[in-house]
């Protein structure tokens, strides 16, 4: 088990060290676990192969099935993302929030193409939870890429962790990191929809029905 940080019930203010240790370890290259809206994430530099390559390894993940990536804002997401009309739209409105997006990746991009599987697509959120939006933005703030992979703590298959304490029960490889906050307010996933055809596509139904989203796209 990596380092363990108890946040549960802390306010934000009084927490900085502790974010500030957690961009450090991101920074340099180490994999942290971290709560998000709904359940724990793991996750780490989206520009560093060994990171990438080492959460597929500790996930079990296939490596044909891309990652996610959470961002500080839509300005970040605009870097590595090709928005148009609509995904704007949902951006602006669901974003810091339970909806992730799959659209098309910008050409070049600075996000490496194994995130992603090799695809020509991204999946990007920008999270609600004040903890790792807190994270991303300060990594923004120092001068770096405010984004990082955000995959769900767990072996691929397997329910996902919903508190610190339960990523060290599950996951047994090493985690350099791991913030815990107690357990999640929301057991439910994010709503991920695919945005990369004229049509809108769900592909995981969670906080945000499809229903709420057509009836606002279609305003």
């Amino acid at each position: 088990m990596g380092f363990l940080i108890k946040l549960a019930g802390k306010e934000l203010k009084d927490i900085e060290i502790y974010l500030k240790i957690a961009v450090e370890n991101i920074i340099e290259g180490k994999v942290i676990a971290f709560p998000t809206d709904s359940v724990y994430g793991i996750g780490g530099d989206p520009q560093n192969i060994e990171v990438i390559n080492r959460i597929y390894d500790i996930k079990f993940r296939d490596r044909s099935k891309g990652l996610l990536l959470l961002l500080s804002d839509y300005e970040e997401a605009n870097k590595i993302a090709e928005f148009n009309d609509t995904t704007r739209k949902l951006a602006n409105h669901y974003w810091p929030g339970q909806l992730t997006l799959i659209l098309k990746r910008r050409k070049p991009c600075i996000i490496l193409p194994e995130v992603s599987a090799f695809q020509d697509t991204i999946g990007i959120r920008v999270p609600e939870n004040q903890i790792i939006l807190s994270i991303l933005k300060l990594l923004k703030s120092e001068g770096y890429f405010g984004g990082i992979i955000g995959t769900s703590a767990n072996y691929s298959g397997e329910p996902p962790s919903i508190s610190g304490k339960e990523v060290t029960k599950k996951i047994l490889s090493p985690i350099d990191l791991i913030i815990d906050s107690g357990k999640s307010k929301s057991k439910l996933p994010t709503t991920i929809v695919d945005c990369t055809s004229k049509k809108i596509k769900f592909l995981r139904l969670g906080e945000i029905s499809n229903e709420e989203i057509l009836e606002f796209v279609s305003k």
